[in-house]
């Protein structure tokens, strides 16, 4: 391919650093063309300390706009562009999560039409043309609403970008790959063990706290080392929600729960066939198998 385009699509600002941020900085360095398409500003985020706690949905309400400011910093870090918000920022609220008075809310996106949020991110996927598409597994990861219906969306938009469902929306573009980005087991439970000092009123995580998925469902995994200082750097734009620790090597979220950041990134292909493979049998490139 002259050009390998990657479309990664997140629910909230600071989740494309969280699970891919070594994903995007590694692809944007080496010349493809990468763009993360957010869906909420995450207005419903608790705030880590005092400086921006009025902010949140509760008090002034301004986090969202706030959040913008912090997603651009971050992704500016990565080399990825400035953010991209589906149908543009604000038009879907976070929707918190299930059962809170938030996800009751009328414009949170868990309430979205699905026919027409579909049609807007088919449009696009017809833009900007992605060879590889990443997203959530069914679960959202961890269970959040908002990162489930980015997923039920995203898988819907992948299969109707390249069929006449939407035929107002562009020209047809079939994806070539689908990924669901998670974390393998063991990679999480070594980097958990390599945690030292950590600090004052941070803990470790229980055994099982962590969401992660068992070894043999991942097949594809990216090495990350030589950019792990952009996703730090990332990580850290990311400061009302995210603390990155003294050392550089762990961060922890407004639960003081310290989780390592991990030298490589993993992923599920679930649309697509497999590239080429190491001895281990998982592919090492997202574009893997696509046609030169």
């Amino acid at each position: 391919m002259s050009e390998r385009r990657l479309l990664l699509v997140h629910a909230h600002p600071d989740d494309e650093t969280l699970t891919t941020g070594g994903t995007i900085a590694r692809y944007a360095a080496e010349g493809a063309d990468v763009h993360v398409l957010t869906c909420t500003l995450g207005e419903e985020g608790e705030v880590i300390g005092e400086e921006w706690a009025q902010l949140v949905a509760d008090a002034a309400d301004q986090l969202g706009g706030f959040r913008i400011g912090e997603l651009t910093s971050a992704l500016s870090c990565l080399g990825a562009g400035r953010p991209r918000f589906l149908l543009g920022a604000g038009h879907f609220r976070d929707s918190g999560m299930a059962g809170t008075a938030s996800a009751a809310d009328p414009r949170a996106f868990v309430n979205a039409d699905l026919d027409s949020v579909t049609a807007a991110m088919v449009a696009v996927i017809r833009e900007l043309r992605p060879h590889v598409v990443v997203t959530y597994d069914p679960d959202g990861g961890y269970g959040h609403p908002d990162h489930i219906q980015v997923h039920t969306i995203t898988t819907a938009a992948v299969e109707a970008a390249g069929s006449a469902r939407y035929p107002d929306r562009g020209e047809p573009w079939d994806v070539a790959k689908l990924y669901w980005t998670v974390t393998e087991a063991s990679a999480l439970e070594s980097g958990i063990r390599r945690i030292g000092d950590i600090p004052d009123g941070w803990r470790l995580p229980e055994p099982g706290e962590l969401p992660s998925v068992p070894d043999t469902d991942v097949t594809t995994v990216i090495d990350v080392r030589g950019v792990l200082d952009a996703k730090t750097k990332a990580l850290s734009a990311h400061a009302t929600q995210v603390t990155v620790a003294p050392s550089g090597t762990e961060y922890a979220l407004s639960n003081d729960i310290a989780q390592p950041i991990l030298a490589e990134e993993h992923f599920v292909l679930v649309r697509g066939a497999a590239g080429d493979r190491d001895a281990d049998g998982r592919e090492r490139d997202l574009f893997a198998g696509i046609g030169h």
